[in-house]
């Protein structure tokens, strides 16, 4: 993914007609990155702008590298669709109608999406066309002929891949993991895995003190980093989950896997950190596939298939007998931030010496394990039901409160009149479109006075005409975001009935159902030394009210219930 960052140069292939355009480029493989095949097409349509006379400003060229048509979650697309809305530019470039998007309906949106702002779609690879029921025929065509071919192409892939598999062929297979090296198919041999002796034995001392020593994963990884043995990427810390997946891995053993995930279609969950930054990820998620339909290709063995098995029995007893063996949900999983490192908390658990269950929520930062530096921060864990009491009654009072709700909305009805992007230029647009109808008004008056003869009128009436209407149309698409105040209406009604729903039934609401709700109103909650902060979506009168919750009483000195507490 690429776009050029040097705002405000008009490329040399600038026109004459004064139209601005923009120009999209994708390519959805590595290899044809590698090649560079995105530069060239970005070179054929700087030419196209050029025969035809448009204006090519450098911050309008958007190009997705490495990203499928058969998604709209591309970050280059995402960003042309909002300067269309901005009225950037009147015309868009692309190489062809599956550049654009794979899936019929994907182009169908985005073209009737660009054509409500106003904006022109020219395809290279097709002549230009005058809108006929004929070329929007023929385009529907090409639609769904490419979005056959893309599945055409994904299903032979993959009955191709699945072939090799079977036949044991590792060129299927994906990086070697640690321990081995991948050796490329040559004239004369197929792709294999060789030892790389220099790993080898670090894994078969892993495998040897998880059997044998009965060491923990955490401690083989504090080991690790002891040794000074760094991981496959040059990393001194090992994860956890690295370590888990090589005492998972069957490749070990002599048989690897293929088939190990499928692709959900989902996309995947963003992190805390792209939400705050507002970006969004173009892959889908995938899910794990049961070992019993994997399918098995010879690979050398690290370690015997006996010592693989029993690494297995005890990772099936530890899922059973941990003390983390839980997948109850609580209230503020996910958005709970601690203000002195920055670190997430998530959610631990500890026992008295009576045997009674307390939960916490803890800081990661305090985990000296996570990292090479050891513990980064000394916020001390909080008891998870004070907090989630105080988050959930914090809520339901913002809630049950009509006037703040209703302020906000106006608020940003105020906002969207007076600082949307659209507003900046109606009026721009407005002046633009007068004049265009008195320059046609003018021409039809010349004529009439036999100024101008009808061979002028018939080669200058038509440009005059696409100009009003592409006019009128960015001012009607406008007018449709500016004017948004009955669709805000109707959400106050919908809110007050769901907010009598809300105080009606709150008792009864399970975690996950108070979870939504939570996550719908509050961006993140702020763990300090001794008080917690809520931000959230709704604002509130500031008057008096201190920024924060008290959260401890007691003092520094008190202990650390965290401390040889259990993740939950």
């Amino acid at each position: 993914m690429n776009e050029s960052s040097t705002a405000g140069m008009i490329s040399p292939a600038a026109g004459r007609s004064g139209r601005v355009a923009a120009i999209y480029a994708r390519v959805s493989s590595d290899r044809q990155r590698r090649e560079q095949t995105i530069q060239s097409q970005t070179a054929a349509l700087r030419e196209l702008a050029g025969a035809r006379g448009l204006l090519v400003v450098e911050d309008l060229v958007f190009e997705d590298e490495g990203f499928s048509g058969a998604s709209l979650r591309r970050p280059a697309l995402e960003r042309l669709r909002d300067r269309a809305v901005e009225g950037r530019f009147e015309v868009v470039l692309c190489h062809a109608p599956d550049r654009l998007a794979r899936r019929y309906a994907y182009q169908v949106l985005l073209l009737e999406e660009l054509q409500r702002a106003g904006v022109e779609v020219i395809f290279a690879k097709e002549p230009e066309r005058s809108g006929t029921p004929e070329d929007e025929l023929m385009r529907q065509f090409q639609g769904m002929i490419a979005e056959y071919e893309r599945a055409q192409i994904a299903e032979r892939c993959r009955r191709g891949k699945l072939y090799r598999a079977r036949t044991g062929a590792v060129s299927v297979l994906a990086r070697a993991p640690y321990g081995f090296r991948y050796v490329k198919k040559s004239e004369h041999a197929d792709a294999v895995y060789e030892i790389d002796e220099s790993e080898a034995p670090v894994v078969r001392e892993i495998f040897r003190r998880y059997i044998e020593d009965g060491e923990s994963i955490g401690r083989i990884g504090r080991w690790l980093a002891e040794q000074g043995i760094a991981t496959r990427t040059g990393k001194a810390g090992w994860n956890n989950a690295t370590i888990w997946g090589m005492l998972r891995n069957p490749a070990y053993a002599g048989q690897a896997g293929y088939g190990k995930t499928h692709a959900t279609g989902e996309p995947v969950r963003e992190t805390r950190h792209a939400r705050q930054r507002g970006e969004r990820s173009a892959r889908v998620s995938r899910e794990r596939v049961e070992p019993e339909q994997w399918k098995r290709i010879s690979v050398p063995a690290l370690i015997t298939a006996e010592q693989f098995e029993l690494v297995q029995d005890r990772l099936q007893r530890n899922k059973r007998t941990s003390p983390r063996n839980t997948r109850r949900p609580s209230l503020l999983q996910g958005i709970m931030v601690c203000r002195e490192c920055g670190y997430a908390y998530y959610r631990c658990s500890t026992r008295s010496k009576n045997g009674i269950l307390r939960e916490y929520y803890r800081c990661s930062g305090t985990d000296g394990h996570r990292r090479p530096e050891g513990r980064v921060c000394d916020n001390r864990p909080i008891r998870l039901a004070e907090v989630d009491e105080l988050v959930w009654t914090r809520v339901m009072g913002l809630l049950d409160d009509p006037s703040l709700i209703e302020a906000e909305i106006e608020r940003r009805l105020t906002t969207l009149r007076d600082a949307h992007p659209a507003s900046q230029r109606r009026d721009a647009l407005a002046r633009d479109l007068t004049r265009a109808q008195n320059a046609l008004r003018r021409l039809l008056d010349g004529y009439q006075e036999q100024l101008v003869t009808l061979d002028e009128l018939r080669a200058r009436t038509p440009d005059l005409r696409k100009r009003e209407a592409t006019l009128q149309a960015q001012l009607d698409a406008l007018d449709t975001e500016l004017h948004d105040a009955e669709t805000y209406l109707k959400l106050t009604e919908t809110l007050d009935g769901f907010r009598a729903r809300l105080t009606t039934n709150a008792e009864s609401l399970t975690t996950e159902q108070r979870q939504q709700i939570i996550r719908l109103v509050v961006r993140e909650v702020l763990i300090g030394e001794h008080d917690v902060t809520i931000r959230h979506s709704i604002p509130v009168p500031t008057g008096d009210q201190p920024p924060g919750y008290l959260l401890r009483l007691g003092s520094r000195e008190d202990p650390d219930p965290g401390v040889g507490s259990h993740p939950a």
